[in-house]
């Protein structure tokens, strides 16, 4: 009759990693990949940022896989929420090249790492280790991205209200009629925003900010 040594049992898992993303099969497929490495255990799953910030405060794994981009608390509210329970949270971000605004957000915020959500499963498991060990992950795709998105001025309040109007099509003296200010006042606001967001024509200006994030509501 054989006997099992204990000596010889497998280890409990020691990287334990809460995953969230409000795509079921994105959120089951993280899950699997890394329920089958020896070394990691999902200890938590999560659909949208509010619930996330609730399995951590449950579970409180080593890292946590965030999609940047979820419904009812987004993913760098989550950090924030994460961290206001533990400054300490080690946490991984799920993102893609449309998110520059959000990017630069979840630095600020506190995130450890970026992954896009197209990185071989080798990249993610990479990340979470390092992640992990206290380290920073930033994907060499994204460096360029980060730092072009970290180092633009951020627009005012008033730029926002111009630029939003800008892309409903309205022309300098709607802007004006609109928010009640003069044309002059409309133009200086353009070349200011035009700067930060180093553009050279309001078509330009549109798709950047769009590609930002900034015009998403």
């Amino acid at each position: 009759m054989n006997t099992i040594d204990p000596t010889q049992q497998q280890p409990e898992p020691r990287i334990h990693v809460l995953v969230a993303d409000d795509h079921v099969t994105v959120l089951e497929g993280l899950a699997a990949i890394i329920d089958r490495q020896p070394d990691m255990r999902v200890v938590a799953q999560a659909a949208n940022g509010r619930e996330a910030a609730e399995q951590w405060r449950v579970h409180r794994p080593d890292v946590a896989v965030l999609d940047i981009r979820m419904p009812e608390m987004d993913g760098v509210d989550a950090i924030e929420a994460i961290r206001q329970l533990d400054p300490s949270a080690r946490i991984l971000m799920l993102t893609t090249f449309d998110t520059d605004t959000d990017i630069a957000r979840a630095i600020r915020a506190g995130a450890h790492g970026f992954l896009l959500k197209d990185s071989p499963r080798e990249e993610l498991l990479a990340a979470i280790r390092r992640v992990d060990a206290g380290e920073t992950v930033i994907p060499p795709a994204l460096v360029n991205k980060l730092a072009a998105g970290i180092s633009t001025e951020a627009l005012t309040g008033r730029e926002l209200e111009v630029l939003r109007l800008l892309a409903e099509g309205r022309s300098n003296k709607e802007i004006g009629n609109q928010l009640y200010i003069s044309q002059s006042t409309v133009k200086s606001h353009l070349r200011s925003i035009f700067n930060k967001l180093n553009v050279l024509s309001r078509t330009e200006a549109i798709a950047v900010a769009t590609r930002r994030g900034l015009l998403t509501h």
